[in-house]
């Protein structure tokens, strides 16, 4: 096992090990839900349970590493390993009881994605990612998991296919109301099937798998997709982080606060023209640590450089 898939099984555990604890709270009529900005915004004691577990391990087996997660104040090591940690991306779902809500852990190495895990507890679903390629495992069997292969696959004609679709949320109409409401408009009118699962990393790993043919968001943060985007790219689909109304180099695409994900030869120009004018909108918050500048990481060659495979332990 290389270093680089070692760091994905920590985040494999971890992810699973958080899905446990969540699932204690999934559904329960005691469950405490708390509003963090405002009323769209939820949060419940299993958000910061998980995320502190997640820590945990991960400190565990790389006690040198950058965290940044939703939940708590980023930890900044010394190390080259970063991870971006949601630990219940979707909490409005799992709060009401909706089964479309994830643990999502994105792994970093100089500022480069190498891995990326997203756990759906509910159904029993693990998307993964690393150089060996995309994977999806059901998990409803303890100790006799199988890990399938995973390519991105789907409708390319907007008449056909099918979009995954959280837009406008209360912040969109915040930012020219207007145009988003036409927006909406005329995305609903082309598109075949327009579904809202309000989770992003759910939106994201289904893409992935191929079963819906595109997403897009605004304002989010790079613990929402640096899992999925990875996962994405690896299963042979398309993600695209947009900033100030145009894409984003790839290498920075999940540090971008908005984008656009779609299965292999889905264009979708009307899409990239909602992402162009909607990601010209001023910039809600910063990002975590020295991430905001992936120039201040050194790129690794993760294919020839043993430096970098030692790197992760700490070094030899």
């Amino acid at each position: 096992m290389s270093e680089f898939q070692r760091a994905t099984e920590v985040a494999i555990r971890a992810a699973l090990g958080a899905g446990e604890i969540a699932l204690q709270g999934f559904r329960a009529r005691d469950l405490k839900i708390d509003v963090k900005s405002d009323m769209h915004d939820l949060v419940t004691h299993y958000d910061g349970a998980c995320e502190s577990y997640i820590r945990e391990a991960i400190l565990a087996a790389y006690p040198d590493s950058s965290i940044i997660g939703e939940e708590n104040e980023a930890v900044a090591g010394v190390g080259r390993l970063s991870w971006f940690v949601d630990p219940i991306d979707g909490t409005a779902n799992f709060a009401r009881g909706i089964a479309l809500w994830a643990i999502s852990i994105g792994v970093a190495l100089d500022g480069e994605l190498i891995a990326g895990v997203i756990f759906d507890p509910a159904n029993a679903q693990l998307f993964w990612a690393d150089e060996r390629g995309a994977f999806l495992r059901d998990t409803r069997v303890p100790g006799a998991a199988v890990d399938r292969p995973m390519r991105s696959w789907g409708y390319t004609v907007p008449a056909q296919a099918t979009l995954a679709l959280n837009f406008p949320l209360a912040r969109d109409l915040a930012y020219r109301p207007e145009l988003a409401l036409s927006q909406f408009a005329e995305i609903t009118q082309n598109f075949g099937q327009i579904r809202g699962l309000h989770s992003t990393c759910i939106a994201l790993a289904w893409v992935a798998a191929g079963w819906v043919d595109a997403t897009i968001s605004f304002e989010t943060s790079p613990w929402d997709v640096s899992a999925g985007a990875y996962i994405i790219r690896r299963a042979g689909g398309v993600f695209t982080g947009y900033r100030g109304g145009q894409a984003v180099p790839a290498a920075e695409s999940h540090l971008a606060p908005h984008y656009f994900a779609a299965v292999p030869g889905a264009e979708f120009a009307m899409l990239h023209e909602v992402m162009r004018t909607q990601s010209m909108r001023p910039e809600t918050g910063s990002a975590p640590l020295a991430l905001a500048d992936p120039s201040q990481k050194v790129s690794p060659d993760l294919s020839s450089n043993a430096s970098a495979q030692t790197a992760i332990d700490g070094g030899e």
